[in-house]
């Protein structure tokens, strides 16, 4: 007998870091610069990083937990089979209110930006079209090749180059007589506060979101048990300070004492004081960057629908139905992107992205409980290694979910309350089982 094919174990850690690279994006945290200024009142440097320090805790829980589940890579899947579906399903929703307010802020912001350069189309104008456009390209399946997603990958970084070039030219060619002035980014002791910081490191998480990708590659990396959790953490590391560089540079050409002409599109205004061509390159860049960010949250939220949907966590009639033509869950597509374009109407994309990092945030806060369930509590031998990754990671996710602000967190627990009542109704309290993928050594 003939034997099956399986994939081919063929990535390397190097490999695997690239992958991460291209997932995250060099130019992550550009974005949402204006936004995280504003909530840390400058501190945007110190908070990125703070935020690597979570997430490099939460990151080793997601590779740990990626050896027990190498095909399901899922919070989803770690918690309800570690914990128990109820919180599983909980974890589910979280992430689901994650996937679909990304391709929201992704509309806000590439209209934002749009609008800056052919302000005739209004901004609702431009929300339209990018909304439209997410969901009509993954109504027919398109895909974005893995060369094409390097190639862009490579001409964002060259982009950061030519940033750090301008940017370091520009400082150097303004004499500054503040003594403090290359320390301010990281503390200024007229705006810090615990509350600022915390709340721009909130925010901040946004940088890394998406370093669990990895965990999907776990059938074709070499020695997936060692390389996948390097990867993850070493992702986080290289991203993590690529991005304190990037809003560092940023900090010192324009102070967060002076305010940007527009916020939601700040890292473009602060690039083009450092050389005036990059308000185009910078801006075309970032459009390219969040409409591919958008099309994969898109199609990745109407994905972990049908996963609900076929596991019975949600209408399986509507949400576990696919497409035959085009092998996608159309009815997610089409309800992802109807949300996409109603949000954009009422949310900021400050607002957007917290509420983002709320579903986030819980869902990191879940693996990292599954985690020290699998490995501390369960685990033959009460080890440090199994117990203080997991505990800090989940009480640092905690620590700045709640420091989230009110009206994110209003809207969120609005979200959740809902889906959990929705959760209680379908399963009987539960009592009805949910389908899960079982764990593999």
């Amino acid at each position: 007998m003939a034997a099956q094919p399986r994939l081919r174990r063929s990535l390397t850690l190097w490999d695997l870091i690239l992958y991460g690279m291209i997932v995250l994006q060099p130019v992550a945290p550009m974005s949402a610069f204006g936004a995280l200024s504003d909530r840390g009142r400058g501190h945007v440097v110190t908070a990125i990083l703070v935020a690597m320090v979570a997430m490099l805790f939460t990151a080793i829980s997601y590779g740990r937990m990626a050896r027990a589940y190498p095909s399901a890579g899922s919070a989803f899947t770690y918690v309800a089979q570690e914990i128990h579906p109820s919180i599983g399903y909980v974890t589910g929703w979280s992430m689901v209110m994650d996937y679909i307010v990304n391709p929201l802020v992704c509309v806000i912001w590439c209209a934002g930006q749009a609008h800056e350069f052919a302000p005739a189309i209004p901004d609702w104008g431009w929300k339209i079209i990018f909304a439209v456009a997410f969901t009509l390209l993954n109504l027919r399946g398109i895909k974005t090749s893995a060369r094409l997603n390097a190639g862009l990958t490579a001409g964002m970084s060259a982009v950061v180059v030519v940033i750090f070039v301008t940017a370091i030219r520009y400082i150097f060619g303004h004499p500054h007589s503040d003594p403090h002035f290359f320390t301010r980014p990281f503390y200024d002791p007229q705006t810090f506060t615990w509350g600022n910081l915390f709340g721009c490191t909130s925010i901040a998480v946004l940088s890394y979101i998406g370093f669990d990708g990895i965990s999907t590659l776990s059938e074709e990396a070499e020695n997936p048990r060692r390389n996948i959790l390097l990867a993850t953490v070493l992702t986080c590391v290289v991203i993590g300070f690529l991005s304190a560089a990037e809003v560092y540079v940023a900090q010192l050409v324009w102070p967060a004492t002076e305010p940007f002409p527009n916020a939601d599109t700040a890292y473009v205004w602060a690039a083009a004081r450092t050389w005036a061509p990059l308000f185009t390159i910078v801006g075309v860049t970032l459009v390219v960057a969040n409409f591919g960010s958008g099309m994969g949250a898109h199609i990745g939220a109407a994905r972990l629908l049908y996963g609900m949907g076929r596991s019975n966590a949600l209408p399986s009639s509507f949400f576990g139905a696919i497409d035959p033509k085009h092998q996608v869950p159309r009815n997610n597509v089409i309800f992802v992107g109807v949300l996409a374009l109603i949000g954009s109407f009422f949310l900021t994309f400050g607002r957007g992205i917290e509420l983002l990092n709320f579903g986030a945030l819980i869902a990191f806060m879940g693996v990292n409980a599954a985690a020290f369930v699998r490995y501390f509590l369960h685990g033959d031998e009460k080890k440090t290694w199994n117990f203080i990754p997991p505990v800090f990671g989940f009480l640092i996710c905690f620590a700045l979910w709640l420091s989230l602000s009110r009206p994110a967190q209003i809207v969120g627990s609005i979200w959740m309350i809902a889906g959990i009542a929705f959760g209680i109704w379908k399963t009987r309290w539960f009592r009805e089982p949910l389908s899960f993928e079982p764990p593999i050594e």
